[in-house]
């Protein structure tokens, strides 16, 4: 499946979570999904975009890492799904709106947490959100950096 549409599918699922732990594993399940999309990119991507890539699959590993692994059924893993990341700049568009979210969502659940751990968790997390989508935004920045010089390059 395509990048986009598993972003999709990744932010009506967590749009859909009801309680904590249910957000939390969505939350995982979108971090593991940019990890995937940022390793994608790292090998397969624009060259200008692989170190930016290498970081944001290092930032959202962080991210699944300070949280607790859902279990999951066979086949629910959604970053095991992605086959193909279609064009690179949509998908770094939904994948920062997604990375957006979930930080939101995390900071519903730390105001709601019984325990320090669990906030601490999601602060942890919020960072790790917040970090990778600074990479998307990189990644992004440099496509279109990239595309304004791709009139320059033709006319010389």
């Amino acid at each position: 499946m395509d990048a986009v549409r598993l972003i999709v599918r990744s932010g009506r699922a967590l749009a859909a979570a009801g309680d904590a732990p249910e957000i939390l594993a969505e939350v995982w399940q979108a971090q593991a999904l940019a990890q995937a999309i940022g390793s994608r990119l790292a090998v397969a991507g624009p060259p200008e975009l692989r170190g930016e890539a290498i970081g944001l699959t290092e930032l959202a590993g962080r991210g699944c890492g300070v949280l607790h692994t859902p279990e999951l059924a066979p086949g629910e893993l959604r970053a095991a799904q992605l086959t193909e990341l279609g064009d690179a700049r949509q998908a770094l568009m939904s994948l920062g709106t997604l990375l957006g979210e979930i930080g939101i969502a995390l900071v519903g659940v730390a105001c709601a947490a019984d325990d320090e751990g669990a906030y601490w968790q999601c602060m942890e997390g919020i960072d790790a959100a917040d970090e990778s989508r600074d990479r998307v935004r990189e990644m992004l920045r440099k496509l279109a950096d990239r595309d304004a010089a791709s009139p320059e390059r033709e006319a010389g």
